[in-house]
């Protein structure tokens, strides 16, 4: 699933291609996503202006000129295709993970602009399109979220007064939206390593230094990510055909058994299960 960083570089890349054009047509042609594609779903888009496409966490906001908002989630599985009318580009994934061109199967929505057209492609069907009527709704929505890193509401006093009495580990915290909004299981891994901090950690038991360590660490990774396009673990492209960069830059996820890229370190990267998921360790500067 795309993390924050991936989902950035797929928004950078839509708002440059598609922001202030005018939705020509919209065809649905499957409505049977994670959660029905809404009624209303093409009357709302035909035929009105984007004015932005913005972001929070792992969402796409797209933002129309009828003051509505079309929120899109891309789940396990989902891509966005760019495909040109005149210039038949071959590379035409914005997204993360599968085929750089366009599969030729589970096509569920075309939106239609003037010289290009933007085509949904999920194959597991986990994503899902939410239309919300305005700007005020789309904020108490995302109000029932934690912060982002980026927030300066993501900070000491918030992350000190929300773990200071939790049972539950780091790891899964990191996890969890409700208590900060974007990361997932690549950047968890490597934000703890970069913080020499064991995943099993309890909450009530991490220190004021390292809770700042988190902080400061998981800025640095997810700014890092987005600078070097995201992580390609298969197919990840942006909307020029470029390949993210950052699994170059992975100290610990997918290194199982391998050396510690940490100066003096002597520790093996370990892999283990936590609550269902995997997680990436050094055995040794990870104690």
């Amino acid at each position: 699933m795309p993390e924050l960083p991936e989902v950035e570089i797929v928004r950078q890349s839509l708002n440059k291609k598609i922001n202030g054009k005018i939705i020509k047509k919209v065809i649905v042609k499957n409505r049977n996503l994670r959660f029905k594609v809404p009624l209303n779903f093409t009357s709302v888009l035909e035929n009105k202006r984007v004015i932005k496409v913005d972001r929070f966490s792992k969402y796409l906001i797209i933002f129309l000129s009828n003051n509505h908002v079309c929120l899109i989630h891309l789940g396990m599985s989902g891509t966005i295709h760019l495909v040109y009318k005149k210039n038949k580009n071959l590379i035409t994934n914005t997204s993360f993970y599968h085929s750089p061109t366009l599969p030729k199967k589970h096509n569920h929505i075309e939106i239609f602009f003037d010289d290009l057209k933007f085509v949904y492609n999920d194959p597991r069907r986990f994503g899902y399109f939410e239309i919300i009527k305005n700007s005020k709704l789309l904020k108490i929505k995302i109000n029932k979220f934690g912060p982002e890193p980026f927030s300066t509401k993501f900070n000491f006093e918030y992350l000190y007064s929300f773990l200071k009495n939790k049972e539950k580990n780091i790891k899964n915290f990191l996890l969890d939206q409700k208590f900060v909004s974007g990361i997932g299981n690549i950047y968890a891994s490597e934000i703890l390593h970069l913080s020499k901090i064991n995943p099993d950690k309890k909450g009530k038991n991490l220190t004021k230094k390292e809770l700042k360590k988190i902080l400061i660490n998981s800025k640095k990774i997810l700014s890092k990510a987005i600078h070097k396009g995201g992580s390609s673990i298969k197919d990840f492209r942006n909307i020029s055909g470029s390949k993210g960069e950052y699994q170059n830059n992975f100290k610990v996820y997918q290194r199982a058994g391998l050396k510690c890229k940490r100066s003096s370190c002597k520790g093996i990267i370990k892999k283990k299960n936590i609550s269902n998921r995997s997680t990436f360790l050094c055995n040794f500067c990870q104690k």
